[in-house]
């Protein structure tokens, strides 16, 4: 695992500063603690810091091929890079490491651009070929490691992690208003764009190329669901058992390490099965990790406890209460690079730091199986909602709901007015290919209220369709349903948010790296056949894994209601434990200062808030943590960038070309 950077002056045709690429790299010292390396030739220079995880003395990057004509510097891992070898040798390719990276160099040399058909794996790869005097960039399928770049002057710049542009002091820091309202639309940025003005996402199955007469992008991998209800026609007694042979060979592939992996349990069943495959056939001391959370409406601990029993695994655990999680969320916005409506990033932030604290550098985790097999309630609600939209005056249909929000139903038969006219919102609208997530984003949008003009302005339903269909799939409108709300959750919020802020930038904030197996490709690629009833059976969630798994969990892990991952908002940021930089950003004058939101809005939010006993809406916590963390963009990167320290690993490597 590593952070990686360039500079490309294609077009001034400029020598790149050593520094600045210095600068750059040393801006990601969190991600690659262990060593450095940099390649310059004449108007191009690209770097790397090292999170060392396979060969480990032989895998210094930038790695070269034969004739040290292609050079590569990479963030990620190549999980088939044993299988990939012997057929690049029997190509006649020489190999001088044992390194996944140098397969990739290989790779490109034999097949060019369809390189990356052949890989497994998550990764950002930077590729300098000094024969063609083109650079390619490429960025793993399903977004699992993060690529940005921008152009300024007839430069180009990439990097894992926008805050190196800052450092190089040509690209100034500035928050995009559409990329902020975009965010409190659809919780994420619509790819290529992010929260700063000019910066870009290189977004996920996407080649980068660049040469003297310009820059293109170009996709090579998307989700593809079956049109007309063509799914696999096997027997689901088959599908059943196929769905257990690939998770766990996804498993085995992830476990390639030359230092000691680890998993996640979160008490569900996704890293249950991750966990209980590693500990049964692989890995008898297998060490496992959990956050708990003080306040007992958010704890999950008994079920940790219950399944790390159960398999038999060395448990540890981080306890997070509010002060933790405040203390945290300031270190997460730094990471994160982007405002955001949810403190759950902040306890795992804390977790990394645990699992780091323990010297261990990879961590399996179960990120995937609820968009590819069917887990969340959106996809439920969906389900529920369509059924309703067949009698939309039934009294009993929308009563359905409460077997996920128990709350709808006031007494037995009668529905709750409010919840009723909520979840009635664009009942109609069946047809729109966003059906699923229409409610979603409206509710969001809401948060509107608190913005100052140049923001709200942003919140216009024209330019986000417009937005939609420069991203999304065309083909989607003759999707399932459910595959629709599968593609929309795994696009957008699975990329934008829990790939990104809750997962890459909270472990590397602490140099640990994360995998993900239900993200195998092959794993993607095989849940999208499944028939929609394997995945959501009725209302049961995840058919296909739950039957898949029976035999090696407990019942009540297979049988407990899926509980999102949440952690406490409100409180941790009004209590009368939050940090003074807190306390002092979400202060009517830095409000005023900074322009982003209406001080008298932000003040009736505080004050709404703060009453006792008030009983503050999901909106309403949404809203103050769109508060906080925008504030918090604004003093990380711009009022403050200089007060942050950067510096580059003490093992460095440097190769001059030229």
């Amino acid at each position: 695992m590593c952070g990686i950077a360039g500079i490309y002056s294609w077009q001034k045709k400029q020598k790149v500063p050593e520094q600045k690429i210095e600068n750059m790299i040393s801006a990601q010292f969190h991600r690659g603690p262990d060593e450095c390396g940099f390649l310059y030739d004449q108007n191009f220079a690209m770097g790397m810091s090292r999170l060392s995880i396979i060969d480990l003395s032989g895998g210094s990057q930038p790695i070269h091929n034969e004739d040290k004509s292609i050079w590569i510097v990479f963030n990620g891992e190549i999980f088939n890079y044993i299988e990939l070898r012997p057929e690049l040798e029997k190509q006649g390719h020489k190999f001088h490491t044992s390194s996944d990276t140098e397969v990739i160099v290989h790779l490109y040399e034999q097949y060019g651009l369809d390189f990356v058909q052949h890989l497994n794996g998550q990764f950002a790869i930077s590729i300098w070929d000094t024969k063609q005097k083109r650079l390619v960039l490429a960025r793993d399928r399903v977004g699992i490691r993060p690529l940005f770049y921008t152009q300024n002057n007839g430069t180009l710049y990439f990097s894992s992690e926008m805050k190196s542009f800052f450092t190089t002091e040509d690209v100034k820091p500035e928050l995009d208003t559409s990329g902020i309202a975009e965010i409190f639309t659809y919780w994420v940025n619509i790819p290529p764009a992010t929260a700063f003005k000019n910066i870009h996402e290189l977004p996920p199955g996407h080649l980068l190329i660049a040469n003297e007469k310009g820059m293109q992008t170009k996709e090579f991998w998307n989700y593809e669901f079956p049109e007309n209800g063509d799914f696999s026609k096997a027997s689901k007694e088959q599908l059943i058992e196929e769905t257990r042979e690939i998770i766990h060979d996804a498993v085995t592939l992830r476990l390639r390490a030359d230092v000691p992996v680890a998993a996640y349990l979160s008490g569900g069943i996704d890293s249950s099965v991750i966990s209980s495959l590693v500990k049964k056939y692989h890995n008898n001391e297998l060490v496992t990790f959990s956050v708990a959370f003080k306040d007992a409406a958010y704890d999950e601990r008994s079920y940790q406890e219950q399944m790390a029993k159960h398999i038999g695994t060395r448990h540890k655990v981080v306890e997070v209460d509010d002060e933790a999680i405040a203390k945290h969320f300031i270190d997460v916005v730094w990471y994160a690079e982007k405002p955001m409506m949810r403190t759950a990033p902040a306890p795992l932030y804390a977790l990394s730091e645990l699992v780091r604290s323990n010297d261990i550098k990879v961590v399996l985790t179960g990120e995937g199986a609820d968009e590819m097999f069917g887990g969340y309630n959106i996809f439920k609600e969906n389900l529920i909602r369509r059924f309703w939209s067949r009698q939309p005056d039934s009294p009993w249909r929308p009563a359905l709901l409460s077997r996920m929000y128990p709350y709808i139903l006031k007494s037995q038969n009668a529905v709750n007015p409010f919840w009723q006219a909520f979840f009635k919102k664009n009942l109609m609208d069946t047809n729109n290919p966003y059906y699923s997530h229409l409610l979603r984003w409206d509710n969001t949008a809401q948060i509107k209220s608190i913005f100052g003009p140049q923001i709200k302005e942003q919140f216009i339903p024209e330019n986000r369709d417009k937005d939609l269909q420069g991203y999304l799939l065309s083909e989607m409108k003759n999707w399932h349903p459910l595959n629709q709300a599968q593609y929309l959750e795994a696009s957008m919020f699975m990329n934008g948010y829990l790939l990104s802020s809750q997962g890459d930038r909270m472990m590397m904030g602490n140099s640990v790296e994360g995998r993900f197996p239900f993200l195998d490709h092959r794993v993607v690629e095989f849940a999208a056949k499944l028939p929609p009833h394997l995945k959501l059976n009725g209302l049961t969630e995840k058919f296909a894994l739950k039957k898949a798994f029976a035999d090696f969990l407990p019942t009540e892990i297979i049988n407990r209601s899926k509980q999102p991952y949440r952690a406490p908002i409100a409180q941790v940021f009004l209590g009368n434990k939050r940090p003074a930089l807190i306390e002092s950003l979400i202060s009517e004058e830095k409000i005023k200062d900074y322009g982003y939101f209406n001080p008298a809005a932000a003040k009736q939010l505080i004050n709404k808030l703060k009453r006792p006993n008030g009983a503050a809406s999901a909106r309403d916590d949404m809203a103050i943590v769109a508060l906080a963390s925008t504030q918090l963009m604004h003093y990380h990167f711009i009022e403050n960038f200089a007060g942050h320290e950067f510096k580059l690993p003490e093992q460095q490597t440097k190769i001059h070309l030229n």
